[in-house]
């Protein structure tokens, strides 16, 4: 049996409908945080709700009776997360130990002593930071500028020292801005396609010039599927979709694609945004990883579900 946290989210929604399509039994945990609204997350998961394999629960990690829930668990996929680089600072910060560090220790603490094959996280490119050398490899010390990726950090850190001293056997995946159905509405690919599609001016942080790695949605799942079949622990992952590109060349595909211009209003960037990131993927191509969707193709998919709903 499967548990996946953040089970109604953007990636753990895909997780969870290719996990129930393999076969697999899957309990969910999603407390539908009020960070963007229920009805997406309940779209989310409309298509198997009703799946056989699959059980719902509704509630936060850290209040939940998660000994046992995690009986008969043989893999954790930990995707559960407090989002969002830009609101990580100041009082908010406590949301973020508390949903990102709180959760993900309390969830390690109750596979303790359990015979479980696997604890996939979910880390973040952001624990990097400002790296100057591209591609970014694993073995570059992590130096986060945002309180994000700092409780990123600090959960990858977490799962490695269970990993060391209480042999559960961990995997960190470091994502690399994942967009695709289903995304976030604050997230950039969001509000470019759907400013575009209904004619509206677009926010754009900085001068677009940025550049991103960015994953589809489906590879970031079968990262997950081969981190659970592999026999290593204790190890971390870079997956990145393969190519580097800027932000204002992404809007020039969407344009294309959509046949709109878009209308852009500029503003500084943000604290915490990074400039540049792009993954070397080496490591993670010895456990069969290799993206399969590329910008354009991955943009188009994007805009016909945003079309859709």
């Amino acid at each position: 049996m499967m548990l996946v946290t953040g089970c109604a989210g953007f990636i753990g929604s895909h997780l969870t409908e290719r996990l129930l399509k393999k076969g697999h039994k899957v309990v969910g945990i999603d407390n539908f945080s009020d960070y963007y609204s229920r009805k997406q997350k309940e779209r989310n998961i409309a298509d198997f709700i009703e799946n056989k394999n699959f059980r719902f629960i509704e509630e936060d990690i850290l209040k939940v009776d998660i000994e046992n829930i995690m009986e008969g668990v043989d893999v954790v996929f930990h995707q559960a997360a407090q989002p969002g680089v830009r609101l990580s600072w100041g009082e908010n910060f406590e949301v973020y130990t508390r949903n990102n560090v709180n959760a993900t220790q309390r969830l390690l603490e109750a596979c303790k002593g359990k015979q479980i094959k696997g604890f996939i996280y979910a880390s973040s490119s952001s624990v990097y930071g400002d790296v100057q050398t591209m591609p970014i490899r694993e073995d570059v010390t992590p130096k986060p500028v945002s309180p994000y990726g700092v409780s990123k950090l600090a959960s990858e850190n977490l799962c490695y020292l269970y990993h060391k001293n209480f042999g559960i056997p961990v995997t960190s995946l470091r994502y690399f801005t994942v967009y695709g159905p289903r995304q976030r509405p604050d997230m950039a690919f969001h509000r470019f396609i759907r400013a575009i599609l209904k004619g509206e001016e677009m926010t754009l942080f900085g001068t677009g010039e940025q550049t991103r790695d960015f994953t589809y949605v489906s590879d970031i799942v079968e990262a997950n599927i081969l981190a659970m079949k592999s026999n290593l622990s204790g190890e971390t992952f870079n997956i990145g979709g393969g190519s580097r590109i800027s932000v204002n060349e992404t809007i020039s595909i969407i344009e294309h694609i959509i046949g709109k211009k878009a209308k852009i209003r500029h503003k500084e960037s943000q604290r915490g945004d990074m400039k540049h990131t792009a993954a070397d993927i080496t490591k993670a191509m010895g456990i069969g990883y290799k993206p399969q969707v590329g910008i354009e193709r991955g943009l188009e998919e994007q805009i016909r579900w945003l079309e859709s709903v």
